[in-house]
């Protein structure tokens, strides 16, 4: 599907940056090829089922989003009016054509936070029992019998206290499974380094993936390099991925021919290079634009 003819000047600034002196040399190419590209699922009814986007070919992950209030007792599930009976089969399709599955939290609210270490030790059962591999009676599973790969940390709002505990939390199930790590962690901070919001869980050195969001963010959009440095050099045992938004209406896009001309070949230069997120596939739907990524990520 082809991209949109039409883009507003005023969300277009980091397109505009690659243009410009900054990027008149054109970087060698690139040695870091993963074919890893990442998705968020779960912002729009209209997107489609999640069997739907793993059918695409043009995903590795997909990220469920949003469980969007917890850690007062409380818990609350936004797939945009999905189905939400139906995404546990679509979870075991995915799975089947080894796509991994996660969960974000939180999201763009304000009904979630850890305001103590035991709200931590909470919400990391709750997960375990609720939407992974443990079995505690009278914990409602959403999805029935599958089970999602790992948790992903979307903090947006709220203190960042208590979600290094969550991420020790989670990450300990793990220690039931040899050579196994059914919960895996992934965190999706803004592209300011550092995110405070989920810079003490990223301290744990247990989150393996982290999608950062080069979108949104004017400042990051006119410095993009200079933040992809900072994360890569902060964080060199885990992936990082860089995260772009399929529509061209949101600050922060970057055209299909400036990603394989001028800013995968920058990135792929860190050893730390992990991929490409998408943001979201309701806007990927409509633009095809991670059929492009998957070319060249």
């Amino acid at each position: 599907m082809a991209l949109a003819r039409r883009r507003p000047a005023s969300v277009l600034l980091l397109a505009a940056i690659l243009s410009a002196a900054t990027f008149l040399a054109v970087p060698a190419a690139a040695t870091g090829k993963t074919g890893q590209v990442a998705v968020f699922w779960g912002r729009n009814k209209d997107e489609g089922s999640l069997r739907e986007a793993c059918d695409t070919g043009t995903y590795t992950i997909a990220i469920i989003s949003f469980l969007d209030v917890f850690g007062r007792g409380n818990y609350h599930l936004d797939l945009s009016g999905h189905d939400v009976s139906a995404v546990g089969a679509d979870i075991k399709h995915c799975q089947s054509k080894s796509i991994l599955v996660f969960l974000s939290i939180g999201g763009f609210g304000s009904q979630y936070s850890l305001p103590s270490p035991q709200s931590a030790v909470d919400v990391a059962n709750y997960l375990w029992n609720a939407y992974m591999l443990g079995t505690a009676k009278g914990v409602y599973r959403p999805f029935g019998d599958a089970f999602v790969d790992g948790i992903d940390f979307f903090i947006q709002n709220g203190a960042s206290d208590n979600y290094d505990e969550l991420a020790k939390r989670l990450w300990d199930f793990n220690k039931a499974y040899r050579a196994r790590t059914p919960v895996q962690l992934t965190a999706t901070p803004r592209c300011g380094y550092p995110d405070r919001s989920v810079q003490r869980a990223l301290a744990t050195g247990l989150i393996t993936r982290i999608f950062v969001r080069f979108y949104d963010d004017a400042q990051c959009a006119v410095h993009w390099q200079q933040e992809w440095d900072k994360w890569t050099a902060a964080y060199p045992s885990a992936q990082i991925f860089l995260g772009l938004p399929a529509s061209e209406k949101r600050l922060g896009y970057v055209s299909p021919k400036n990603l394989q001309d001028r800013v995968i070949p920058v990135v792929q230069k860190a050893a730390s290079y992990g991929g490409v997120m998408i943001w979201e596939r309701y806007d990927d739907k409509r633009t095809g634009y991670s059929s492009f990524a998957i070319k060249w990520a």
